[in-house]
């Protein structure tokens, strides 16, 4: 087989660089053995997490890798930052990128790269994904080049910038295939195109023969209707069974179940049929050869397009990481490092290495919000902060949107920190606090968003490491403690110091004063060993390795004495009370038996400690009431005023949409009586100029007088009898009266009320709607009585088309002074259709043969202008014109000028 040379010149595509990221591959910052790793995941709910995120995916390929918990996870700080710039810069785009053309080639390529023949269909979907990779990246250019600050785009075109796109192979297929009928193109090679050329004439003559054949069995009476059909693959023609005589050298191919008519293959047909067989075979092992060498070049080209499709995924998953932090209002957050050992102080904006405000956990969001969409539009650029390093988020108003629940979590730890022992009752969220923490770091290192307030900051864990829940197991013969135990065993061993360490109620299961020395020097040993870690436990004595080492801290979960309620809340740097003595008391335990407890809690801890924590956490409290109760009230003041304000902005809108309704009418109104004018005065032209033609020279002074008075008599029963006029010498000794109803030019002239007798300082205290306002006196214009009732607005709209009556009014007693205003072909010149040098001519020609005191109309059309300045500039500068009136709704496209 050849290849036509437009294909041959096409160049192999040539092989990515040697360095690739497979996302396809799980990249887990956890412990070295898979079992923990499992754990770990399953401890942390990311699994759940990935399938929420999963929701917000584009193509099948993110969406495996999210559904199978494979996500990029950065084993590094600049792995992990990068992925979360990459997170900010897909927020910029506020249109959804088109991954509808991407699929996964996966299982093409495996079946390439075995040496079996490709479909065609299968070839399609290979070019229709490396040209959808190519205008995906020339999108993302496009963005930034038309963007004030292109660099902002280039976390993400730093990811397809180098990758090969295979333009060639892509050509390749688009010459070989009609991808849209699903064919191979006759250019595809030269022997194919020889071949069905020939096919095609040989079957244009069998087809003649046959034809012909079959028309001479329909004329002989061998059959009711010509008929040409296929039999074991050859063309034949039908014939009845007592006509076969008609074809005495044919082949009977096939009989038809009555047995009443064969299918029979004249002679002349059967060397045409044997050359279809051949060419037609001919044709399917040339395009098995076409398929074969597509399917050699895609097998070559494979590590390039699996290289091109794990760019492709990484940017899929930028764009859904982006659409899951807009989904649940998060921010980004910014990595900390004045907590890593050995490495250079970075300056800080306060001492906190952990600093979270208003930390939800997603899962829980999700109940709280909308539901998933399936397409989420991502929020505007002017919201993201590129200017930092860290691709922070400005949250300034995305934390307003967030709902009261789940209860937001503050996570405040200094720097130099290595253990915070967490304190307090059972059900009290202590546990789900540590894991919204672990999940934050691990989101962290994946590139998302965090559903917190401001500016989110925490160190980079190089392992998360959490023992989270009951582990005991039946299999392996461990204990609750045992397992226990056997979970901290192997978190020791392979923590680092850039650890994060989560442990839920520490040293539990056992014998309570072993169960406490064990804890101690544990937390002795992750003290020295880990970057952080964050224990819950039930046992006093723990919270007090505070008072001899500063790299310890406390917190303790708020539980509400009043209502015995836990309140879901961390207190950071305080201890707290696991209150099971007032539980036990509030569900009805016997009075006694918390009597005698109480006791023994006295005896267990020193009484002046107790007395001292007692009196300060009772001043916490009530500090913490005070201050709860001064939001409350400003709340309630703030929801008065915000009710005040949408009373006030609605019965505007309405004052507003009434006072629109009021002017559409007045102003229809007003048309209609235009339109009834104009009718009157051209009936009243159309009488004139009837009785001009059959009037005589006598007659013309009493035709034009009459004439004269009926207009004058329209345009006097159209003008309005009463006008709202202001004399402003009147108006500087006006004063308004109390009750009265006034215009203000502040409120735009609508009508108020006066509340108030004018003051010292000149100012009156109106009321317009339930607005209250203080206006100086000079501002305030009075009503006429005709007026008053009017509704607000209508007065002005009155006042504007009075005075358009007057200028109209105006203009008709000019036109009396120099005669009747009244067109007729005498005194009309139509300039329409000419060029403007032969419509100045004939304009000047116009004026001078006029008439002194004459009326003149200029008609100079609507179209560009020209013609209509050109004769405006004449009518200025001629000495016989006095006056001109340029168009008007009575007149449009038309002048009038005065000669005299």
């Amino acid at each position: 087989m050849q290849l036509s040379s437009n294909l041959l010149s096409i160049k192999p595509s040539q092989p990515p660089p040697s360095s690739k990221l497979l996302l396809l591959k799980p990249i887990f910052c956890f412990s070295n053995s898979a079992e923990s790793n499992s754990l770990e995941l399953e401890t942390l709910q990311w699994s759940s997490i990935c399938n929420q995120f999963s929701s917000f995916t584009s193509t099948s390929m993110a969406s495996s890798a999210a559904q199978n918990a494979t996500l990029p996870i950065g084993r590094t700080l600049h792995e992990s930052q990068k992925l979360l710039d990459q997170t900010s810069a897909a927020r910029l785009i506020t249109h959804p990128m088109d991954f509808s053309g991407i699929d996964d080639l996966s299982e093409i390529l495996a079946v390439a790269a075995s040496g079996q023949l490709l479909t065609i269909r299968e070839l399609c979907t290979v070019r229709r994904t490396l040209r959808a990779s190519r205008e995906l990246f020339q999108k993302l250019n496009d963005y930034a080049s038309n963007d004030s600050h292109p660099q902002r785009y280039l976390p993400l075109l730093e990811i397809l910038q180098n990758c090969n796109f295979q333009v060639g192979l892509e050509r390749k297929i688009e010459f070989c295939i009609d991808c849209n009928l699903s064919v191979i193109l006759d250019r595809a090679s030269e022997d194919l195109e020889i071949i069905r050329s020939e096919r095609k004439r040989n079957i244009e003559i069998m087809d003649s023969l046959l034809k012909e054949v079959s028309s001479q069995i329909f004329q002989a009476g061998g059959i009711d209707r010509p008929l040409i059909t296929k039999r074991r693959s050859r063309m034949c023609v039908g014939i009845r069974a007592s006509h076969r005589y008609l074809l005495p050298d044919g082949v009977i191919l096939n009989v038809s179940s009555s047995g009443a008519t064969y299918f029979m293959e004249p002679k002349d047909a059967i060397d045409l049929n044997n050359m279809e067989v051949r060419l037609s075979n001919s044709e399917k092992a040339e395009e098995r050869a076409i398929l074969s060498l597509l399917a050699s070049e895609i097998a070559n080209s494979e590590e390039g397009i699996n290289y091109l499709l794990d760019k492709v995924l990484e940017v899929d998953l930028a764009f859904a990481r982006a659409a899951y932090a807009q989904w649940m209002n998060a921010v980004c957050p910014i990595f900390s490092l004045g907590n890593f050992e050995g490495c250079d102080s970075v300056e800080e904006e306060d001492d906190l290495a952990v600093n979270i405000d208003g930390m939800r956990h997603p899962l829980l969001l999700e109940s709280s919000l909308e539901k998933i969409p399936k397409s989420v539009a991502l929020r505007s650029r002017n919201a993201i902060e590129s200017g930092n390093g860290n691709g922070a988020v400005d949250s300034k108003n995305i934390s307003q949107g967030i709902p009261d629940f789940p209860v937001p979590v503050d996570f405040k730890i200094r720097h130099g920190t290595r253990v915070v022992v967490i304190s307090g009752p059972n059900t009290g969220g202590k546990t789900a606090s540590m894991k919204t923490l672990g999940l934050a770091s691990l989101m962290s290192k994946a590139g998302m968003h965090l559903p917190a307030k401001n500016h989110p900051k925490l160190p980079w864990f190089d392992l998360i490491l959490a023992d989270i829940g009951d582990h005991q197991s039946l299999e392996q013969n461990l204990s609750t403690f045992s397992g226990h135990i056997s979970r901290i065993c192997k978190i020791m061993e392979v923590a680092s110091k850039q650890s994060l360490v989560l442990i839920d109620e520490i040293g539990s299961g056992t014998d309570p004063s072993e169960g406490v020395a064990l804890s101690a020097s544990i937390l002795q040993y992750l003290k020295d060993h880990v970057n952080l870690a964050v224990v819950t436990t039930h046992y006093a004595d723990l919270s007090r390795m505070k008072e001899k080492d500063t790299r310890f801290d406390n917190a303790a979960m708020e539980f509400s004495l009043e209502t015995l309620q836990p309140t879901y809340r961390v207190l950071w740097g305080c201890t707290g009370d696991s209150n099971a003595l007032s539980i036990a008391q509030s569900i009805g335990f016997d009075r006694n038996i918390i009597h005698r407890a109480q006791e023994w809690v006295e005896k267990l801890k020193p009484e002046q400690q107790q007395a001292r924590r007692g009196m300060l956490y009772q001043s916490l409290l009530g500090e913490r009431n005070r201050l709860k109760a001064q939001t409350e009230r400003a709340a309630s003041i703030h929801v008065q005023i915000m009710n005040i304000y949408y009373e006030i902005q609605a019965e505007a809108e309405d004052l507003d949409r009434r006072e629109v309704e009021l002017m559409a009418k007045e102003t229809q109104q007003v048309q209609q009586e235009l339109e009834d004018a104009k009718s009157q005065i051209e009936t009243v032209l159309q009488k004139f100029e009837k009785l001009l033609t059959f009037s005589g020279r006598d007659q013309l002074n009493s035709l034009i007088r009459e004439s004269e008075s009926a207009i004058a008599s329209v345009v006097k029963a159209h003008t309005p009898a009463d006008k709202i006029s202001i004399n402003e010498a009147d108006q500087a000794s006006y004063t308004p009266q109390f009750g009265e109803q006034v215009l203000v030019k502040g409120l735009g002239g609508k009508l108020a009320t006066v509340l108030e007798l004018p003051a010292d300082d000149e100012t009156i205290l109106v009321q317009y709607g339930k607005v209250k306002a203080r206006v100086k006196k000079s501002s305030i214009r009075a009503i006429p009585s005709s007026a008053k009732k009017v509704v607000p607005g209508f007065s002005t709209h009155r006042r504007k088309q009075n005075k358009q009556n007057e200028e109209y009014r105006g203009n008709l007693e000019t036109e009396l002074s120099y005669g009747p205003v009244v067109q007729t072909s005498k005194n009309t010149v139509d300039l329409r259709g000419m060029r403007v040098e032969e419509a100045s001519i004939h304009l000047e020609m116009a004026i001078n043969a006029s008439q002194p005191y004459s009326v003149l109309f200029i008609i100079h059309g609507m179209g560009t202008g020209a013609i209509k300045e050109r004769a405006l500039e004449i009518l200025r500068n001629n000495a016989r014109v006095t006056n001109y009136e340029a168009e008007n709704p009575m007149n449009y496209g038309c002048t009038i000028a005065y000669v005299k």
